[in-house]
Parts: C-alpha cells; sequence; structure tokens
C-alpha cells in the first residue's frame, strides 16, 4: 500500500519557496524579460531568481544592463514575497478574499514567520504588511531627493522605489549597472548622506524582525516592558552597528573624513545582510584585510529572527554568548534580564550554529574544487582557481542571504552556481527547516541507557 505524504507546516514552507522560484524562473526566461536578443538562459533566470526570492543579491548578470523592465519588475516582486514571507502573501489574499482563516492557515503562518504561538497572527500579519509598505514607502521618497535629480522623474522614482524595496527586504538589488558600471552597487554614492544614510537605516529597520516592531508598537519607548527577545536584538543590533563602524573608520584611513563616516557606517550595516556596498571589494582600491574579515564576520551573524534578513542571527549569537557567560561565572542555567532561558533555546542555538559552519566549510570546498581550473578574471590571465578568503566570503554571502562579493560571482563554472543557488534557498527557508521538512512523525523510542564523553 502506498504511503500518503503528509504536507505538515514545515514542509508546505520549502514547496512554496520551491514553487516562487519556478515561477520566477519561467517568467525571467521570456524574451521580453531580457534585454538581450532571444531568451535569458535557463541556469541565468533560476539563478536570478533564487537570488531574489531568497533576498541574496547576488547576481551572475547586471540587473540593469541585462533584465529588461519587464524583468526588473519581476525581480522587484520576488524580492517583496521573499521578505515579507510567501505564506504571508498567502494569507493576506485569502483574508481580501473573504476566506475564514481557520487553524490550518494560522499554523502554516506560525510556522512561515516563526511565531511563538498561534494567537494574534491576523493583527501580525496586518502589522507586517503595512508596516513594510509605510518603510518603504517612506524609504522611497527620501531616496528620490537624490536619484530624481540624478536621473530625471520616471527613472529616478524607479530606481528610489526599487532600492528602498530591495534595502528594506534586505535584497541587495540595485538598477545602477547601466549608469556608473555593471556590478557596480552604490560605490559611486560613498559619500551622500541621503543613500548612505536611508539604505543602511532601512536595513536595520527590515532586520529587527517583525516582532520586535509590534513590541514596540505596543509597548513604545518603555525598555523595561519589551519580552526579553527585543531586549536582546535591541542591544546586538546597537553592538554591531557601533563596533564595526569605529573598526572600519580606523582601518580605511585613507578616506576623506567625510566620506569615511558614511561609508564606514554603511559598511558596517550592510552585511546584516543586505549585499549593498559603497566601498569597493576587489581590485586595486578594496577595502583593507581587516574590513573584509569583519564583513565576513557581520554576514555569518545576520539579522534577527522573524525579520527580512538571514545569517545565524543575533539572538543565536546572543544566546551563546549568554551561556559561555553562564559556564564562567558557574551558573546552572542561562540568565539575562532577570529571566532564566529554557534549555532548549541553549541546545537550538548551538545545533543551528553547528549547522551553519557544516555548509559553510562544505560550500568553500566545493567552490574550490569546482574553480580550480578556472581562470576567473579576464583581465589577470595568471590568475586561477579561487582563495580560501574569495570562497568563504561567498559561500558565507549566499548562505547568510546577504549578496555580497569579491567579484567572482560572474565568472563561477555551473557547478559553483548551482552551489550558491542551493545555499541561498537553504538560507532564506531556513537549514533546520529543511532538514525538518523530511522527518516523518514516529511515535516516541524508549530512552537509552545514559553514559557521558569526555568534552574539550
Amino acid at each position: 500500500m502506498q504511503r500518503k505524504i503528509r504536507l505538515t507546516p514545515v514542509r508546505l514552507l520549502v514547496l512554496g519557496y520551491l514553487g516562487v522560484i519556478i515561477i520566477g524562473t519561467v517568467l525571467l526566461i521570456l524574451p521580453f524579460s531580457s534585454k538581450i536578443t532571444g531568451s535569458a538562459s535557463f541556469m541565468d533566470a533560476l539563478f536570478t531568481t533564487v537570488s531574489a526570492s531568497c533576498v541574496t543579491g547576488l547576481i551572475i548578470r547586471d540587473t540593469a544592463s541585462y533584465w529588461s523592465p519587464f524583468g526588473q519588475v519581476v525581480i522587484l516582486l520576488l524580492i517583496q514575497i521573499g521578505g515579507i514571507g510567501f505564506m504571508t502573501v498567502v494569507y493576506t489574499i485569502l483574508k481580501l478574499g473573504g476566506k475564514k482563516i481557520g487553524l490550518k492557515e494560522r499554523t502554516f503562518m506560525q510556522e512561515a514567520v516563526s511565531a511563538p504561538n498561534l494567537s494574534g497572527m491576523g493583527k501580525l500579519t496586518t502589522t507586517i504588511l503595512i508596516g513594510t509598505l509605510i518603510f518603504e514607502a517612506v524609504g522611497a521618497f527620501v531616496l528620490c531627493f537624490r536619484f530624481v535629480p540624478d536621473y530625471g522623474w520616471g527613472e529616478g522614482i524607479w530606481m528610489a522605489v526599487f532600492t528602498a524595496v530591495s534595502a528594506f527586504c534586505n535584497a541587495g538589488f540595485d538598477l545602477m549597472g547601466d549608469k556608473t558600471g555593471e556590478f557596480s552597487s552604490l560605490t559611486s554614492y560613498s559619500g551622500d548622506p541621503i543613500v548612505c544614510l536611508t539604505v543602511p537605516l532601512l536595513i536595520i529597520i527590515g532586520g529587527l524582525g517583525f516582532f520586535v516592531w509590534k513590541d514596540i508598537k505596543d509597548n513604545r519607548f518603555r525598555f523595561r516592558k519589551y519580552e526579553l527577545h527585543t531586549k536582546l536584538v535591541l542591544i546586538m543590533t546597537a553592538i554591531l552597528v557601533v563596533l564595526p563602524t569605529i573598526v572600519i573608520m580606523i582601518a580605511e584611513n585613507e578616506l576623506p573624513w567625510k566620506e569615511r563616516i558614511f561609508s564606514s557606517f554603511f559598511t558596517a550595516v550592510t552585511p546584516r545582510t543586505a549585499g549593498f556596498n559603497v566601498l569597493p571589494l576587489s581590485g586595486a582600491e578594496s577595502v583593507r584585510s581587516v574590513t573584509l574579515l569583519l564583513t565576513i564576520i557581520l554576514m555569518f551573524i545576520g539579522g534577527s529572527s522573524g525579520s527580512t534578513a538571514g545569517g545565524v542571527k543575533t539572538n543565536t549569537v546572543a544566546v551563546l554568548g549568554l551561556s559561555l557567560i553562564s559556564l564562567v561565572r558557574g551558573k546552572r542555567s542561562v540568565e539575562c534580564f532577570g529571566r532564566r532561558l529554557d534549555d532548549s533555546n541553549v541546545k537550538n542555538a548551538a545545533q543551528f550554529m553547528t549547522v551553519f559552519l557544516l555548509l559553510i566549510v562544505l560550500g568553500a570546498v566545493l567552490l574550490c574544487m569546482f574553480e580550480q581550473s578556472n581562470h576567473l578574471w579576464p583581465d589577470d590571465p595568471d590568475k586561477v582557481g579561487i582563495s580560501v578568503t574569495e570562497s568563504v566570503f561567498e559561500v558565507v554571502s549566499a548562505l547568510a542571504t546577504v549578496g555580497l562579493t569579491t567579484g567572482v560571482t560572474p565568472q563561477l563554472t555551473l557547478g559553483s552556481q548551482i552551489v550558491l543557488c542551493v545555499l541561498m534557498f537553504l538560507g532564506r527557508a531556513g537549514c533546520m527547516t529543511v532538514m525538518l521538512s523530511w522527518k516523518t512523525p514516529s511515535a516516541p523510542a524508549a530512552e537509552l541507557p545514559l553514559e557521558k564523553v569526555r568534552i574539550g
């Protein structure tokens, strides 16, 4: 007798993202989606769709130079769906269609946004949608003051909207390729206060997470009343913005002071996790090695749970850090702000960190293998293969859904592109989520005899 496959919320989440990727790939293959004669190749369409729907930003074809206005609209829609989550879109469509939202739909929505419980899912969805539209609209309005004078009303407004959505969803796609050179990102605005403040602020707000928004909305600025999750997110975000900004300002000391301040702030924020950059990451004028290393660390950490960002998440790092502090202080439990953390939080954080690190190692090894005989730089015929730093940077950028690159992405072989696609999907859908989607519920087994092993 054939076994029936049960469609659990976790499996639906994984299948939903796969469905979005399939639809996006088909749309981008259409002849009028690209500016070239004929259709885009399957790999160009697939890689771009995965990157956009997983709000990453890695590209093998420059968005502005290669894709037509229709293709750019498709990419923007994929970014928006990937940013707020496809289940949020489905939930909203059902609600607008007058369909009664039952327990099943609420359970699916809970899994999609990592909500702690089922209560208040309707209000949370409304908060997500309204908050997203407000922040993106304000961001686009402010960016118009820079892009409209530079590129005219029509193109300037479109660039402002595209950049605002991409920044808030932590995607990192831009339309500067046909203006300042392919794959140039926002390097031409490295000292511009409007761009260097608006884009990072959108990234930070999008990376805080929907639950933090709701908590701040309900309790205003009364920090003591915030949930522990919100307190940890705000503290970690402040630390991960201020300290890297100072370090980058010290490292990039050859820049003029105005450009140095704005560029350092921008460069400290964007790795968590939007692939914009105002300082070059490759070439003769690239950033210092300490900035590159710091960027990898920030990409690895990422944003917060229940947000548009990727990475291992700020609270994962916070919980593991607090666990280490408890160990040093001889505490039996992990404590913070007068609360004791559940032991399962520490266990889940350690498991997630382990899986993330294993995927980075595996991905970096595969990239080095696939690129060992590939000439990555057309203007440097002596350079063959990919360095460890470049491979780790690309892998962390893909898995953490960042989108920053040292410049090797467009020249990668097919095998490496497939590896990055898989990593981007795992990073957005969730490594643990994809793993759990294969798990079949079973009756609890009897516990085995207990035995300890030596650690350290």
